[in-house]
């Protein structure tokens, strides 16, 4: 996988010198364009099979919606970039014991659901629509990319009692700056990418304006951020900065587990679950 990105990035990096237009073109649609959808893994299939499917409509794309339990405290989970939401078929089980009952969708170009491509905004109409079915949440558990898009729908009315943040970018800039990391593209491409997602998502300060360090007093949840030290997508300076900017927030910080294996481990799972337990039921 590393060399075929690797390919991609040099592929891009020639054809933006060699049709400047076209490679920027391509490297932007890539931008927004998961890395293949997520299968759902061997273990987390009989939690995958268990949950009631449903679907949200959302533009004509069909977004694949899950829920678990009876329906009280209802726990929304928001599964990151190039994932889905079977990835927290850990986490699911363990709120299920502490009656909770999760809820959580396959965004757009993600899992089962229809489309190629999403972006922030997308996430915080479906988790909207979300609560217009369920009611205000319990609390809001997600991860990675998931991480910005919660922190901004709870600035923007979502209704949670707490909030989970794993393995999330403080600031929103990370997800351009680890995109071009990763393929290793010319800084013309880095460049073209920030001014076109302002040009086409229409908001003048988005990568301040997304971050989840934004307007801090405006998320007054209980707040507990969860992030790897050895997290080689987003570093763990990330959920230090985020803890530094929300007094009152808590911080566990593991080792070993990196990006993605994190959400399924016994060592987060436990705490997160307890950290739920400590709050008050949701006025539904």
């Amino acid at each position: 996988m590393k060399a075929a990105i690797l390919l991609t990035g040099r592929l891009l990096n020639a054809t933006a010198v060699l049709a400047p237009p076209l490679g920027r073109a391509v490297a932007y649609k890539l931008f927004f364009r998961p890395t293949g959808r997520a299968q759902v893994h061997p273990r987390e299939q009989d939690v995958h099979a268990a949950a009631t499917v449903g679907e949200l409509d959302f533009d004509g794309v069909p977004v694949a919606t899950y829920a678990w339990g009876d329906g009280r405290r209802p726990v929304l989970l928001v599964h990151g970039w190039s994932s889905r939401a079977s990835r927290y078929a850990g986490m699911v089980t363990d709120l299920l014991h502490r009656g909770f009952s999760p809820v959580a969708f396959d965004a757009p170009g993600h899992g089962s659901s229809g489309g190629t491509s999403t972006n922030l905004l997308q996430y915080e109409r479906i988790m909207r629509m979300l609560q217009q079915r369920h009611g205000g949440f319990a609390a809001v558990v997600a991860h990675s990319f998931g991480v910005p898009c919660a922190f901004h729908a709870l600035r923007n009315g979502l209704r949670a009692d707490r909030l989970v943040a794993v393995s999330g970018p403080a600031e929103f800039d990370h997800l351009v700056t680890e995109f071009t990391r990763q393929l290793g593209l010319r800084r013309s491409l880095s460049e073209h990418l920030r001014a076109r997602s302002v040009r086409d998502i229409g908001v003048p300060d988005l990568w301040t304006r997304f971050s989840s360090t934004y307007e801090p007093t405006a998320v007054t949840v209980p707040l507990l951020i969860v992030h790897d030290e050895d997290d080689d997508v987003v570093e763990v300076g990330h959920g230090r900065r985020l803890h530094a900017a929300y007094p009152g927030s808590r911080l566990l910080v593991t080792s070993g587990l990196g990006h993605r294996r994190i959400l399924g481990d016994p060592r987060i799972v436990a705490p997160v679950g307890a950290f739920l337990d400590a709050g008050t039921p949701v006025a539904r």
